[in-house]
């Protein structure tokens, strides 16, 4: 097996600038990192991580704090791991995951990756002691990766207009936080290029609520309509709502849903939707968060992923 002086002499460094490499890459230029790091790969070195986790005092642990409900009928936050533990993997360190924030401190790590997180979350927020990036957006200056939502719903709005429905209707999610304002005002804003006036209602996100909103207002929806949704729960509501009051899509009604990961598949017809990059969001939390770690807590800023508009058999 290589050791740590055979790499120091393939790539002619000394083995603490190895070590550097290893432990504290931000300390190392990046073309000397490149260096060591293409040595070590000739040489099939791969540095034993519990030593280096010890050395640098860390534990090479990374918890993924979860703050809302999970649907289990739905795949978005396995996509979402697989992820993650996919980009940790990369630099040797393990995910854990955390379900309750009164657990959050209930064990060592190096940092946090926390999706759920509201306005109301902000107080402990600021109480932890280790690095942490936000999934989704916020007004309170974190560090946090999200799909583009604002660009989203613009793309949905503008793929209705060019369908030549006559009325586009926003169904949002009842909660007051920045990625729903995002996408909210991805649709206004689309529609006021056109002089359109916007009509927005907003439910639960589960399909239920939606498709009983729908069926309970029918008689303000006339036909030649498309419903931007704000998830592809609340749009497999109405899809299912316009069914039974004998609605025809796409003729007469479309549907557009956001998140694409696996009940616009199912639904019947299958959902135009808005495809969050799911997966790739994963992978850009866990590089995110491994640099703060590395910068010790050193701020990151943000990432909008733009998504990407998935045409299917619910708009025409």
């Amino acid at each position: 097996m290589p050791t740590l002086s055979d790499v120091a002499k393939e790539a002619n460094v000394s083995k603490m600038t190895v070590s550097r490499v290893i432990n504290h890459p931000n300390q190392v230029t990046p073309e000397l990192r490149k260096i060591v790091l293409e040595a070590m790969h000739r040489l099939n070195y791969h540095p034993n991580s519990a030593a280096s986790a010890l050395a640098s005092n860390r534990t090479n642990v990374v918890k993924f704090v979860i703050l809302e409900d999970i649907d289990t009928t739905e795949p978005y936050y396995m996509n979402l791991l697989f992820g993650i533990a996919q980009g940790l993997q990369k630099q040797q360190f393990a995910l854990q995951l955390v379900r309750d924030a009164a657990d959050v401190d209930k064990g060592n790590c190096d940092g946090y990756i926390i999706t759920g997180a509201r306005a109301t979350d902000s107080d402990w927020l600021d109480k932890l002691k280790k690095p942490f990036v936000l999934f989704g957006e916020n007004r309170y200056g974190y560090d946090f990766i999200d799909t583009d939502n604002k660009l989203g719903d613009q793309l949905a709005t503008q793929y209705a207009i060019d369908r030549n429905y006559q009325s586009i209707i926003f169904m949002g999610i009842d909660e007051k936080e920045p990625f729903e304002y995002s996408r909210e005002a991805g649709y206004i804003n689309t529609l006021q290029k056109y002089k359109k006036i916007p009509r927005i209602f907003r439910v639960a996100n589960h399909s239920r609520k939606a498709q009983d909103f729908i069926t309970n207002n029918w008689k303000k929806f006339a036909p030649d309509t498309c419903f931007i949704c704000a998830s592809d729960r609340i749009a497999v509501g109405v899809v299912r709502a316009i069914q039974e009051k004998g609605g025809k899509i796409p003729k007469d009604f479309g549907v557009i849903g956001f998140d694409g990961v696996f009940l616009d598949q199912v639904s019947n017809p299958k959902l135009t939707t808005i495809k969050q990059p799911i997966f790739e969001l994963g992978q850009s939390l866990a590089t995110m968060i491994l640099q703060k770690v590395a910068q010790n807590g050193a701020a990151q800023g943000e990432l909008l992923m733009p998504p990407e508009l998935i045409k299917r058999e619910s708009t025409r």
